[in-house]
C-alpha cells in the first residue's frame, strides 16, 4: 500500500493533495443546489458535502467553503431563507459539473447548462427540473468549523417529491431506480448499484 505521513502530505503540491484527500473520504452526495436572490435571479450549483442530520425534525446540510470569495449559493439563501436540494441522475451529470465553473453574480448557471429551474407550490427556490429526488429546504442555522474556516449549513425539510418507482412501501428509497448518481473526489462521477439491503441490525442470542 501507499503510506503518506503528515509531514508527507503537508508538503505534497496542492493539486495533487486536495485530489487526494478528497478521494479518499469515500464516495459523496452530488447535489445541487438551488437557490434565488432577492431580484429573481436563480442559482444552481454543486455540492459534494451533503449531511443526513436529523429525522425528526427533518433536518439535512451541507459544508459551505470559506467565504474569502463570494459564494453566490450562501448569499441568495441568506437573503430569502430557502433553498433547494436535488439529487443529480445520470443524464444529468455534464451540466451538473458545470455549474461549479465560477459565474459572475449576475450570471446564472441555469442559462449556461440545459438544467432547467423548477418552481412548485410557491416555494421561494428553484428545484432542478428531471432532478429524480428534489427537497425543498428552510434554512435555520450555520456552524463555522474554525479548523478549516468551512461552515456547515443547516436546512429543515419543507417540501420532498421522490419520481414514481424509487419509494418502497416501507419508506425507504432505492437510489439506484433513478440513475442518481454519486461522486468520487471532486470530478468523478459514479453510478451505484444495489448490492443487497438488510433488515435493521439487532444484537445476536445465544
Amino acid at each position: 500500500m501507499h503510506f503518506f505521513d503528515q509531514s508527507q502530505i503537508a508538503s505534497m503540491e496542492r493539486i495533487y493533495r486536495m485530489q487526494m484527500i478528497n478521494s479518499i473520504s469515500g464516495y459523496k452526495s452530488a447535489t445541487l443546489v438551488g437557490t434565488q436572490n432577492s431580484e429573481g435571479l436563480c442559482n444552481v450549483a454543486v455540492f459534494n458535502s451533503l449531511i443526513h442530520l436529523s429525522s425528526q425534525p427533518p433536518l439535512l446540510g451541507f459544508m459551505l467553503r470559506p467565504k474569502t470569495v463570494p459564494r453566490h449559493t450562501y448569499a441568495n439563501l441568506k437573503a430569502n431563507g430557502y433553498f433547494t436540494l436535488n439529487q443529480i441522475a445520470a443524464h444529468q451529470i455534464a451540466d451538473a459539473h458545470h455549474s461549479s465553473a465560477k459565474y459572475p453574480e449576475h450570471i446564472s448557471e441555469f442559462d449556461q447548462t440545459d438544467l432547467q429551474p423548477e418552481f412548485k407550490q410557491e416555494f421561494q427556490a428553484p428545484y432542478v427540473a428531471q432532478s429524480p429526488i428534489q427537497i425543498g429546504c428552510r434554512y435555520v442555522n450555520e456552524y463555522h468549523v474554525q479548523e478549516s474556516d468551512t461552515y456547515l449549513i443547516v436546512g429543515a425539510i419543507e417540501q420532498v417529491y421522490i419520481k414514481e418507482g424509487l419509494l418502497l412501501d416501507d419508506g425507504w428509497v432505492q437510489l439506484d431506480q433513478g440513475d442518481v448518481v454519486t461522486v468520487n473526489g471532486l470530478e468523478g462521477y459514479a453510478l451505484p448499484k444495489l448490492l443487497e439491503r438488510f433488515p435493521y441490525a439487532r444484537p445476536k442470542t445465544s
